[in-house]
């Protein structure tokens, strides 16, 4: 009788810690869903709200397109794994697993994660002809992009760590980016969201 109530209990605690850890994969995959919708819905905050959200070298790089001085800025020499998002929309702009040193002094990347999320125009200020890039849906100042990055793309995209908010990869999972994760799991880098011990990161 004893040894049937001792299996009866180690049967109870099993069966509420399975439920435990599917109810914890649930809440974490509806704030996953829940902040994936708030991206897709984003509308630009007006410049009275964006002064409140953001620092003021954020307002004048995104806003004012203004230029933070390179080698002192928070991701020129950031080596993590991991997303760099839009500032003001939190949309993904670039990987690092794109990222490169280029030696100018601000983050630079081979190519955005996605093509649509990053537009260009031309910029014609300081009697120079040179490429700005935006973010799509927030208008924000990210940089500019030069002909002269690695291959294949041969492109630089130099941007103000301003404009950028970081994601490392053990967090894009909880904060909506999950979907972001496969190349990081297939480089090694990455086991659902945790980083792996076993490969360098790379950036």
């Amino acid at each position: 009788m004893k040894i049937l109530g001792i299996s009866m209990a180690a049967a109870v605690i099993l069966t509420v810690s399975v439920m435990s850890q599917k109810t914890d994969r649930s809440e974490t995959s509806s704030k996953s869903t829940n902040q994936s919708t708030a991206m897709s819905d984003f509308k630009k905050p007006s410049a009275a709200e964006l002064k409140k959200k953001l620092t003021p070298e954020q307002f004048a790089v995104t806003q004012e397109a203004d230029t933070e001085p390179a080698f002192h800025n928070e991701f020129w020499d950031n080596h993590k794994p991991g997303i760099y998002v839009d500032v003001v929309s939190g949309k993904p702009l670039f990987s690092s697993l794109d990222k490169f040193d280029s030696g100018c002094g601000w983050p630079s990347f081979s190519k955005p994660v996605s093509g649509t999320e990053v537009v260009e125009h031309t910029d014609l200020s300081y009697g120079m002809k040179r490429v700005e890039v935006r973010s799509k849906d927030a208008d924000s100042h990210l940089g500019h992009v030069f002909n002269d990055g690695p291959g294949p793309t041969k492109l630089r995209y130099c941007i103000n760590s301003a404009s950028l908010k970081f994601i490392g990869v053990e967090e894009m999972e909880k904060a909506g980016y999950g979907k972001l994760l496969e190349p990081f799991i297939k480089a090694g880098l990455t086991k659902s969201g945790t980083i792996s011990t076993n490969a360098p990161p790379k950036g």
